[in-house]
């Protein structure tokens, strides 16, 4: 490598350890780092938006992190930031790592889109592929559709109830649940359409990283919490459950609805 060229790589990775972060660069997690259960959440470590490390991760990284690389607004980062610390053990906690989001049942989840369930292997952090091979069995089409990311959630909750004699799932992770499959719908594709290619959200699952190699780009469209509810909302009409099962869902939705940057419940 020429001087100049040693100099550009470091002055890069130095941003990047400080969780400004690039598109361009990825690199896995290495000896000491740390990642968590939430594969949009791990990509944004492996490119540097939040830090490499995965450690440390406070209000302003977080901010950072969903703006820069997903055009999601203060609102949202805010009231997620404010979850996410409640995961990590610490009293009145300023700051979470990937690893604490991995604390069973605080936002973790059963029947994770991606992870096994923790009662029944005792890992619900690392990529499970039976897990995942379910839910994309559901992805039919080139373009996956709310109905479609609908079916395979509630696949997933079907099978963790019948094979997880611990199953459980709060008001607090249902809503995350919905949050998660309308996410990769809205953040990965069209929001007026409400689909995404499948290519780009198979391509985050399987590597952490976000698509750009296939494709993808970050949207134009700054996503607000309203947009986030209409797209939970969306989930949850799509579910084909019995019509009491969705006014309990829909409940816990409008209970959860984000305000003024914060998500009541």
């Amino acid at each position: 490598m020429n001087p100049t060229s040693f100099v550009a790589a470091a002055i890069l990775l130095a941003g990047l350890v400080r969780g400004q972060g690039s598109v361009e660069y990825w690199h896995p997690p290495t000896k000491g780092d740390v990642r968590g259960p939430c594969p949009m959440l791990n990509s944004l470590a492996n490119h540097g938006f939040l830090p490499h490390s995965g450690k440390g991760i406070k209000l302003n990284d977080t901010v950072h992190a969903l703006e820069a690389a997903l055009n999601i607004n203060q609102d949202i980062a805010t009231s997620l930031f404010g979850f996410a610390a409640t995961t990590n053990p610490e009293p009145n906690a300023t700051e979470f790592s990937l690893e604490n989001l991995g604390r069973h049942n605080v936002l973790e989840h059963d029947a994770s889109l991606s992870r096994a369930d923790f009662d029944v292997t005792g890992d619900s952090v690392s990529f499970n592929r039976a897990a995942y091979d379910e839910t994309r069995k559901y992805w039919t089409s080139d373009s996956i559709t709310v109905k479609q990311a609908a079916v395979a959630r509630l696949a997933r909750y079907n099978t963790s109830q019948t094979t997880n004699p611990k199953y459980t799932m709060s008001p607090l992770g249902d809503r995350f649940s919905a949050g998660e499959s309308a996410a990769y719908l809205f953040i990965l594709g069209d929001i007026s359409t409400a689909t995404a290619p499948r290519k780009f959200v198979e391509y985050l699952f399987l590597n952490e990283r976000l698509p750009t190699a296939v494709g993808w780009k970050k949207s134009s469209h700054v996503f607000t919490p309203t947009d986030l509810v209409t797209a939970i909302d969306l989930i949850y009409n799509a579910t084909g459950a019995s019509a009491e099962d969705l006014q309990k869902m829909r409940a816990r939705s409008r209970r959860g609805e984000v305000h003024g940057g914060s998500l009541r419940y």
